[in-house]
């Protein structure tokens, strides 16, 4: 029945909006890692170096191709009211990925950190707006209100 349906896009729309809420935290580890005043200290404490830098790049890699899938999963069954969002929200998905490649890069090739930031913010961007639209627009089958 419809009600069933309900619950469920509360389930992905609120989980996605938590999961968003577990990427802004990790904003906060990029600044301590990149931006703080003593992360020359917090850096040597925490990580190994490279070996940690590629570690993090590889689980981001994995996590946000994970993600992607979530995402298309999740916008096909959107009601076409939604269609421009669930573009934007998909192409956000998309540009996430720079996050990872971006680490490979800051780690291989001494790039700044901008397109890991770019890339976090677009996938983070990508999965607050895919929360939005599933608690508006996720289609149980009949006309959506």
């Amino acid at each position: 029945g419809g009600s069933a349906m309900k619950t469920g896009r509360y389930n992905v729309g609120v989980g996605l909006l938590v999961m968003a809420g577990f990427m802004l935290y990790g904003f906060l580890l990029i600044y301590l890692r990149d931006f703080a005043p003593d992360k020359d200290a917090w850096v040597a404490s925490y990580s190994v170096g490279k070996h940690f830098e590629s570690r993090l790049a590889h689980v981001h890699g994995a996590l946000f191709s994970l993600l992607n899938l979530a995402l298309g999963f999740v916008l096909a069954r959107l009601g076409s009211a939604t269609d421009r969002a669930r573009r934007v929200a998909a192409g956000l998905g998309l540009a996430g990925l720079l996050m990872p490649v971006g680490i490979l890069g800051e780690v291989y090739l001494g790039l700044s950190p901008i397109f890991v930031l770019l890339g976090a913010m677009s996938m983070t961007a990508a999965v607050t707006l895919s929360g939005v639209l599933t608690l508006r627009h996720w289609s149980d089958g009949r006309a959506s209100s």
